[in-house]
């Protein structure tokens, strides 16, 4: 009975002693697991600024001396409003107009001093065969920048028979200073469409 309770006693010791092991003991919880690190989006970048330039330009003159007998003024203003309104409708064209006399030699000289801007030259002359004011014919060159080559010429006619808003005077009487104005703005409306066709600029020109 000695020896039983001795090793009863010595379990009991055991136990406990396990027990307070046991109790003691700290449980090691895992580490953390790391962040997924989330990918930042990369920035888009901002689209230059295109500075859009006009890339063509004209400079527009008239010979206002050439004429065999001075013509009026207005008539000049005309053509060169005329053929600078068409070189400037549909396109993105800076058209400078000069409201003075240019020669020949002064376009030309004007041509080579210039790096970008075609130079348009207009003269206005009586026909070879004229009899009155409406025998007028415009000439027109077009001198390129810095060379002063030309690029294009040709001739357009007041007494071309016209389709449109004017309406001709089908008894062929004499034609009035304002009829005939608007005659020569279509004279040179009709020379700037050739220079634009003849530069081919893909343009819409109005009818």
């Amino acid at each position: 009975m000695k020896y039983q309770r001795c090793a009863t006693v010595l379990l009991l010791a055991l136990c406990a002693f396990a027990v307070q092991a046991q109790s003691g003991r700290r449980q090691v919880k895992p580490p953390p697991a790391a962040p997924v690190p989330t990918p930042t989006p990369e920035a888009t970048p901002e689209p230059k600024k295109q500075t859009k330039e006009n890339e063509l330009m004209f400079s527009v003159g008239a010979d206002r001396n050439s004429s065999y007998g001075q013509l009026p003024i207005s008539y000049y203003d005309a053509v060169v409003q005329g053929c600078a309104s068409r070189l400037h409708a549909g396109s993105s064209a800076s058209v400078d107009i000069s409201d003075r006399d240019v020669s020949r030699g002064e376009a030309i000289k004007k041509a080579k001093s210039e790096t970008k801007a075609y130079t348009v030259w207009l003269d206005l002359q009586f026909d070879s065969m004229a009899r009155s004011y409406d025998d007028l014919v415009l000439q027109y060159i077009v001198f390129a920048p810095e060379t002063a080559k030309i690029v294009t010429s040709g001739r357009t006619y007041l007494r071309g028979r016209r389709a449109g808003p004017i309406v001709v005077d089908p008894t062929g009487g004499r034609t009035s200073g304002l009829y005939r104005e608007e005659l020569l703005k279509r004279t040179g409306e009709e020379a700037g469409d050739r220079i634009i066709k003849a530069l081919h600029i893909d343009v819409q020109i109005p009818n």
